[in-house]
Parts: C-alpha cells; sequence; structure tokens
C-alpha cells in the first residue's frame, strides 16, 4: 500500500481503496453503457459482417466511454483530482495532449 501511496501521491488508505474501487466500477460501467450505444448506432452481432467483427468493434467503442465515465465515476468516490490527472496523463501517452493546455 506504502508504494501506491507513494506513486500515486496519495495519503490516506481511503483513497487507495477509493481508487481500486472506481477502476472496477468504471470498467463494468462502461461496458454496460456500450451495449445500447452500439444498439443506437446500429451495430449488433446480426447487423455486422463478418460476425466476429463485432466484439472489436463494441471494445473500440468501450474505450471512449470508458475514458469519460472514470473521472464521472471518480468525482463520485471524492478522487475527480486523481482520475482527472490520471486521464490527461494517459491521453498524452496514446497522443492526444493537444487536448490539453501545457502546464508549466
Amino acid at each position: 500500500m506504502e508504494k501506491l501511496k507513494e506513486r500515486w501521491g496519495i495519503e490516506s488508505n481511503w483513497a487507495i481503496v477509493a481508487i481500486l474501487i472506481v477502476f472496477a466500477i468504471n470498467g463494468s460501467f462502461s461496458a454496460w453503457v456500450a451495449k445500447p450505444v452500439t444498439e443506437f448506432l446500429g451495430i449488433t452481432r446480426e447487423t455486422v459482417h463478418p460476425s466476429w467483427l463485432y466484439m472489436p468493434i463494441r471494445l473500440l467503442l468501450i474505450f471512449p466511454i470508458y475514458q469519460i465515465t472514470l473521472p464521472i465515476v471518480g468525482w463520485l468516490f471524492g478522487q475527480f483530482k486523481f482520475f482527472w490527472n490520471f486521464e490527461k496523463k494517459f491521453l498524452r501517452r496514446v497522443g492526444l495532449g493537444f487536448l490539453f493546455k501545457k502546464e508549466v
């Protein structure tokens, strides 16, 4: 626990527990949200040919949903600042850093 606290820059054990809970909840939540979104877009196992493409398409859709909902779910657990910084760092690493102002 001490290594995580140091690495993440947090001080309490509650914060670690809350962060881990947020990661778990958000993973399930984003997968749950992806189903109605894919149906709304007309992407179903029946409409995607070849049918094996359905799951990769759905996973590609889950990725941005996860990124959007992570700070929101984090906020519900009082960890918005941690997850906002986490998102900015992650998006910079995948080449989307231009979305955020450079911090001085």
